[in-house]
């Protein structure tokens, strides 16, 4: 079965959605009636996409810049959009090497948008599953030297592992698989009242209703757990809008940095 013929659009899928939330036009009318309905019972879930995307740009910025990171395993990469993260990576330090990990179909289909990298630098697609650490780790290492550090980056993915055990499973193989020097990059949704997440519970229920694949939210703790045995970098775990930024407002996504000692 070809990419193209797996594309469902008859329902509203997580990528499609997303890219809707941030202004893209690679959606159906499926992905924005329920993206309006998520939007209804949680207004400020456009605000939590431009958050998380400008998240990401600040941490790539960070660890290209001052860490020395050369090397990004992007995990649920989504649509392309503006300043993905071998854009960021490749026009600080041009000779970064970025492998995108996805198993969406229509992300499948703008895999040649993702692949255009720096001459210095590489850019190259996995179609997998984040649930595949293993899978994700061979195909990854055809493109990046898994003995110099990389930034595994999992930004709003490990909330469709729904077991937490699992999730943190996939987060440690991945993890135990990189040198001294890596670093996580995670982001994910929560219902905590400090950052106004009591909101999330309707959307996130008419979402599993109405869209695939299924989400869950976690508390601090829970989404602490992933970074166990790691350093993590100032601010701590914050709103993703925080990270290294004085935002107007916090939004319900939690977002860290660890790096492995």
């Amino acid at each position: 079965m070809t990419g193209i013929e797996r594309i469902r659009t008859d329902i509203a899928h997580n990528a499609r959605v997303w890219n809707y939330w941030l202004g893209g036009k690679d959606n159906y009318p499926v992905d924005r009636a329920v993206g309006d309905q998520v939007t209804g019972f949680y207004p400020g879930i456009g605000e939590v996409a431009r958050a998380d995307r400008a998240f990401l740009g600040r941490v790539v910025t960070h660890l290209a810049t001052d860490a020395g990171v050369r090397q990004f395993l992007d995990i649920g990469t989504g649509l392309p959009t503006a300043d993905n993260t071998h854009e960021v990576a490749q026009r600080l330090t041009p000779d970064a090497r970025v492998v995108y990990v996805d198993n969406d179909p229509i992300v499948l289909t703008h895999a040649r948008a993702l692949l255009t990298s720096s001459p210095e630098g590489a850019t190259e697609y996995v179609d997998a599953d984040a649930r595949q650490p293993e899978r994700i780790l061979e195909a990854a290492a055809r493109t990046l030297d898994l003995g110099e550090p990389v930034a595994v980056m999992m930004l709003g993915i490990l909330n469709f592992v729904l077991d937490t055990d699992e999730a943190r499973s996939v987060v440690r193989t991945l993890m135990d698989a990189m040198p001294s020097g890596s670093h996580l990059v995670l982001t994910h949704p929560t219902l905590e009242p400090e950052l106004g997440g009591e909101g999330n519970a309707a959307a996130m229920e008419f979402w599993n209703e109405n869209a695939t694949p299924p989400i869950t939210a976690r508390t601090r703790t829970e989404f602490a757990s992933f970074l166990d045995g790691l350093e993590i970098l100032e601010p701590g775990i914050v709103s993703c809008a925080s990270w290294r930024f004085a935002p107007a407002s916090e939004v319900a996504q939690f977002g860290a940095v660890g790096r492995k000692p």
